[in-house]
């Protein structure tokens, strides 16, 4: 049977609960519960954010990756109110760890190096995008851009807003890098040509196509690694 939050005890209560003890003492549920602030007639909202996270196996990745629209549409309770608020606290937590990261003092040697700093972008993702890593002429980073966001098997990307990017941030090198939700590393016949195509272009330019990344759930996939990064 479902307990609303009024008949939890003060020590229950997540609001209460976290000043007592710490926002980090909350379990999951806990922490969705006092996020969306409101459950449903006869059900708390703690229920109904266990509800929510059974569906995804307990898992928070899955719902990370949420569309708000899939939300609303999935999840019985949750309107867009909900749905917004819930984008925007895992947002939050990506933006923090963003700050914590000294962008400036990052070299990128090695696709190693370049794979660090983007696969976070990249995290709980279930379509498709393309981003470019901005560096200068010591291959520090400057930046990285999202140039196209799409669908769970491609994303369309413009060429020229690749380089008019490049050009705009007074770029040396970039490196390409996308993931493929299906978890498959190997890159498509259009991965290659985009590549090639990039790569072409930007030479032009007097800017160096440095790698192309392919990232997955499990790992990466280089085409400078591979020795496939030629013009």
């Amino acid at each position: 049977m479902n307990r609303l939050i009024s008949d939890l005890s003060e020590e229950e209560k997540p609001r209460e609960k976290a000043l007592a003890k710490g926002i980090r003492s909350l379990s999951n549920a806990e922490l969705l519960a006092v996020i969306f602030g409101g459950g449903l007639p006869g059900m708390s909202v703690i229920d109904m954010s266990r509800d929510i996270l059974a569906m995804v196996d307990n898992k928070l990745a899955p719902l990370a990756g949420m569309s708000i629209p899939a939300m609303v549409k999935t999840f019985h309770g949750v309107g867009i109110a909900k749905a917004v608020a819930l984008s925007a606290a895992f947002e939050l937590g990506l933006r923090c760890r963003d700050e914590n990261a000294d962008r400036k003092q990052i070299s990128v040697r090695s696709s190693d190096d370049a794979f660090r700093f983007i696969r976070h972008r990249f995290e709980h993702l279930d379509h498709e995008q393309f981003w470019i890593i901005i560096l200068n002429r010591a291959n520090r980073i400057v930046t990285d851009i999202c140039i196209s966001s799409g669908g769970t098997a491609m994303t369309v990307v413009d060429v020229k807003i690749i380089l008019r990017e490049a050009i705009d941030r007074m770029a040396s090198a970039i490196i390409l890098a996308h993931n493929h939700p299906s978890g498959n590393l190997a890159p498509s016949p259009q991965d290659d040509t985009l590549t090639s195509k990039i790569t072409q272009a930007a030479a032009l330019l007097d800017i160096r196509v440095l790698d192309h990344l392919i990232i997955t759930d499990s790992g990466f996939y280089s085409y400078s690694d591979q020795g496939r990064m030629k013009i």
